[in-house]
């Protein structure tokens, strides 16, 4: 009778066991179900900002070909200024010294033509004066100061004309203005291209989150999954942070 007695107890025991189990099921599968969110989360918000940080990084790249190719066609241009300017140079020597010579046949530099003043006249009835009339306008102007200076007669006179504050080319201050414009260009590109090397960076570390994330639902335990979670989560915090505060190129 004993025995026949103990069945109910036994019984309701089994009942309170699977109860209880089955409740220790649903809590474990309403935590799961949790983790399964907050691991969707970091997931999407951390393939949203590796996206940006790559469309960056491709936007900071092509400024920085946009800038090199800028560059490369001032320094052309600089090259070309300077080809200008030796070739000038070479006109106002090759005229200068038929000049010279001419002027020194004719005594110009004994009785030089001067207005009142100072300045050298030339007579176009003259080799001299012929030769004066097709100096280019910006070596004109560096002779006529050289003459007013009587090189014949001042020893602290330029040799030459080519030594005159006044002999200056346009061709050079075009070669100048070319390089400084093809190397704030360079820099430019430089720039563009560490900040998009940052951008590469930063997709590195949201891929690192996206690993965090997509390893944690594959772990059995729950201290597991909340200490991959946690770093995942702290990394895409202080990364997207920095990608906020970084430059951007639209």
């Amino acid at each position: 009778m004993s025995d026949h007695g103990d069945l109910p107890d036994q019984a309701e025991q089994r009942l309170e066991q699977l109860e209880a189990a089955e409740e220790r099921y649903e809590e474990g599968r309403r935590l799961d179900r949790r983790f399964e969110l907050y691991e969707a989360i970091l997931l999407s918000l951390a393939a949203v900002l590796a996206a940006w940080a790559g469309f960056q990084s491709s936007q900071w790249s092509g400024q920085q070909a946009d800038a090199y190719n800028r560059a490369s066609e001032q320094r052309v241009e600089a090259a070309q200024a300077s080809d200008r300017s030796g070739q000038e140079q070479i006109a106002d020597l090759v005229t200068y010294t038929e000049w010279l010579a001419a002027a020194e046949r004719e005594g110009l530099f004994d009785s030089a033509v001067q207005t009142d003043d100072g300045e050298y006249e030339p007579n176009p009835e003259l080799l001299a004066g012929f030769l004066y009339q097709r100096f280019r306008p910006e070596f004109e102007v560096a002779v006529d100061a050289w003459v007013a200076t009587s090189p014949s007669d001042n020893p602290d006179a330029p040799p030459t004309p080519f030594g005159m504050k006044e002999y200056v080319l346009a061709s050079d201050q075009d070669e100048l203005a070319h390089e400084q414009a093809a190397e704030a260009a360079a820099d430019e590109a430089r720039t563009a291209g560490d900040r998009s090397d940052d951008y590469v960076l930063m997709t590195i570390l949201f891929a690192t989150v996206l690993f965090f994330a997509g390893i944690s639902s594959k772990m059995d335990t729950a201290r597991a999954r909340v200490l991959l979670l946690g770093v995942g989560a702290v990394t895409l915090v202080v990364s997207g942070a920095v990608v906020l505060a970084m430059p951007k190129s639209w």
